[in-house]
């Protein structure tokens, strides 16, 4: 689901080369063994459709998220990260989003989140550096 084209094209600040399995798993072990990492898998009956983790950049924690694009539009990414933050005490917390990734504004909105600042940033997804927008929950 993280090679996807039009959810990478979504997501913008991705791997340099997202068909690259031996990276994604490479990325996957260093973020599953991260001791200031917490990532739960998303899971609909017996299917697994995205992730959730708190992590940090730098000083701050920052929380991201990814549901599988055939669950986009159903609140699956909504009910994920209000379910994850009952779980992190941690506040604030941000969250960093493509400017023109309008559902996961949404999302971070839903969840009380409030945008913040922007910056500017190389999306590899993009090949070019884009905006982001900063978001922050109190």
């Amino acid at each position: 689901m993280q090679s996807d084209p039009e959810s990478v094209r979504q997501a913008a600040f991705t791997a340099k080369d997202p068909t690259d399995k031996s990276a994604f798993l490479a990325h996957w072990k260093k973020i599953l063994t991260a001791p200031t990492v917490i990532s739960k898998t998303v899971w609909l009956n017996t299917e697994i459709i995205g992730s959730v983790s708190a992590w940090l950049l730098g000083d701050e924690p920052n929380i991201s998220y990814w549901i599988d694009r055939a669950h986009w539009g159903k609140g699956f990414a909504t009910t994920t990260v209000k379910l994850f933050l009952q779980q992190i005490d941690e506040r604030p917390q941000f969250a960093r989003v493509a400017f023109d990734n309008l559902g996961s504004h949404r999302v971070l909105e839903k969840c009380g989140f409030k945008q913040i600042g922007e910056d500017q940033y190389f999306a590899n997804a993009r090949n070019a550096e884009i905006k982001e927008f900063i978001y922050r929950l109190d």
